[in-house]
């Protein structure tokens, strides 16, 4: 990583431009071309060491839902757990825990009532009780990162 792509990074935390061509607000920003910052995007994602590029929602102000939801998958049953989950489109990324509770993830739904539905699916799908852990308050924490 060069001096270019740490600037790339630290500058577009929280701040990339809402407009018709974002990246080349951004890049003009930066005093590059938009085909270097794509370029240059992409090879952060690619080397991982970024792991997305991307809008974050308030998907309840859209009328949608998230929960955090865990359970305990048997470990001699825990990737083919995993394999369901992560088939599944409501379920935005799942993550192993070294506790009983051993799989966590977050669910998003279109509507609020669908959280229900889907945790029972999965229950039946993967033979696992689900706890949901919805969010009793919301806490704003902007954590930017310097490369």
């Amino acid at each position: 990583m060069d001096e270019l792509d740490r600037l790339i990074i630290n500058e577009l935390q929280g701040d990339l431009p809402v407009c018709g061509r974002p990246y080349l607000a951004a890049a003009t920003l930066l005093g590059i071309g938009e085909d270097e910052l794509i370029a240059r995007l992409a090879s952060l994602l690619e080397r991982r060491i970024l792991t997305r590029v991307g809008p974050l929602f308030q998907i309840e102000r859209m009328g949608g839902a998230f929960t955090l939801a865990a359970l305990h998958a048997p470990p001699e049953r825990f990737d083919a757990v995993a394999e369901i989950l992560g088939a599944m489109p409501q379920v935005a990324h799942n993550y192993a825990r070294e506790h009983h509770l051993n799989m966590w993830f977050v669910l998003a739904t279109e509507k609020p009532e669908e959280i229900q539905v889907v945790i029972e699916r999965i229950a039946h799908e993967t033979d696992c009780e689900v706890f949901n852990f919805p969010k009793s308050r919301e806490y704003f924490v902007e954590m930017k990162l310097q490369a």
